[in-house]
């Protein structure tokens, strides 16, 4: 936060105590008009020409900001993608293990990667098929975000939550 004698812009574009637009006018302008307020003159942007500045007492300056910062902080992160991992060798069992598990990050917000372990490429084209029937059955559960990547010694899916 840059106030007072360090802005350096020569113009500034000023909004005043109550939020009202008072228009470009020169920084010293701009420092006694705050000074005559008895006031800070608070610079809140650098990206722009002339940067944008208001009339604000210091301790308000700091209680802005740092209701910005909360604000922020209760937003909700990305969602998180979860990774499964899968061979084409496991049970049946197993196999229903990992698709409950994968609906239960699903219907918590969460995305999964399916990850099937292969070797060679007949079981590629047979963990292919079965990443296809897993999509098709955890579809009322979530979408497709990537499609069906065959990789050497793997085939990964990513689905993420229908909302």
């Amino acid at each position: 936060m840059i106030k007072n004698e360090k802005i350096k812009a020569t113009e500034v574009q000023l909004t005043g105590l109550n939020g009202e637009d008072l228009g470009i006018m020169s920084t010293r302008d701009a420092l006694a008009l705050a000074k005559q307020h008895k006031v800070d003159l608070i610079c809140m942007s650098l990206m722009t020409s002339p940067p944008p500045c208001k009339l604000m007492g210091a301790g308000a300056a700091k209680q802005e900001k740092q209701q910005e910062k909360k604000k922020a902080a209760k937003t909700p992160d990305k969602r998180k993608v979860k990774e499964i991992r899968l061979n084409l060798q496991m049970e049946d069992h197993d196999r229903e293990t990992k698709q409950s598990q994968a609906e239960r990050i699903l219907t918590k917000g969460d995305s999964v990667k399916l990850v099937i372990q292969v070797h060679g490429a007949k079981e590629g084209t047979a963990g292919k098929e079965w990443a296809e029937q897993l999509c098709k059955s955890l579809a009322e559960y979530g979408s497709k975000t990537t499609g069906i990547q065959v990789s050497g010694k793997q085939v990964v899916v990513q689905l993420d939550p229908i909302e």
